[in-house]
C-alpha cells in the first residue's frame, strides 16, 4: 500500500508534465518567429510560478498537518 502514492504522484508528475510540454509546444508553432520568444518567456514564467504555487500549498497542507497533530513521516 506505501508503493500507491509514490506511482500515482509519479504518474500524474509525468502527464501533466507532458500535457504541458505539448500545449507550449503548440502554442509555440502557432505563433510568429517574433511572438514566439515571449510566448516561451510566458510560459516559463507561468510554470514558475506553478511551481512555487505548489510548494506553498504542499508547506501549507503539512505545516497545518503538523499543527493539529498529524503523523506525517515517511517512514
Amino acid at each position: 500500500m506505501d508503493w500507491v502514492p509514490i506511482v500515482f504522484v509519479t504518474f500524474k508528475i509525468g502527464a501533466l508534465g507532458a500535457a504541458m510540454f505539448f500545449a507550449i509546444k503548440w502554442h509555440y508553432d502557432q505563433e510568429d518567429k517574433g511572438r514566439g520568444r515571449a510566448l516561451l518567456r510566458m510560459a516559463a514564467k507561468m510554470g514558475a510560478i506553478f511551481v512555487l504555487a505548489v510548494l506553498c500549498v504542499g508547506l501549507l497542507a503539512f505545516g497545518l498537518g503538523r499543527m493539529l497533530g498529524l503523523d506525517l513521516g515517511f517512514v
